[in-house]
């Protein structure tokens, strides 16, 4: 059995067994997690999604956080104006193990759903929205408020 899933912006056709490398998740190596969002589902018969198959989810095991090959952008102006510069790049990668693929199910499957850090970061900013604390009064200026109003 296979599954065409989506993360990251780009499309991957997995089975049990594969080994992935895609954009950076919010998981820690050891960590079970579950993919979602699957386009298609194949095997005996082929399930299509209209976007997405409903009920369906590709389970992986994250074996580590890693970073990409470098690449280098080189730009050089020639003419009048020879300038150059050199930017290199090492993109966040995600390392999973795709353990098993579920054709239904899985939303009662009880793992954590597989989440991009840019999704985790802004998930843990609005739930972390503490009620803003009432500033207490510097000391020192308490103390000449309070000598202002005895005299």
């Amino acid at each position: 059995m296979f599954a065409v899933l989506k993360t990251g912006g780009k499309q991957y056709k997995v089975q049990a067994g594969d080994v992935l490398r895609v954009e950076k998740l919010a998981a820690n190596a050891g960590d079970k997690i579950q993919f979602n969002e699957i386009l298609m589902v194949g095997g005996e018969t082929v399930t299509l999604g209209v976007p997405t198959v409903a009920g369906a989810g590709v389970v992986a095991e994250v074996i580590d956080q890693i970073k990409g090959e470098k690449t280098i952008h080189y730009v050089k102006r020639r003419r009048k104006h020879s300038s150059q510069r050199t930017k290199g790049h090492r993109q966040h990668l995600t390392l999973v193990r795709v353990t098993e693929v579920l054709a239904s199910g899985a939303e009662s499957s009880g793992i954590a759903a597989a989440t991009g850090t840019a999704d985790a970061r802004r998930a843990l900013h609005n739930a972390a929205a503490a009620p803003a604390a009432v500033a207490e009064e510097k000391p020192k200026r308490a103390r000449k408020a309070a000598a202002a109003a005895q005299e």
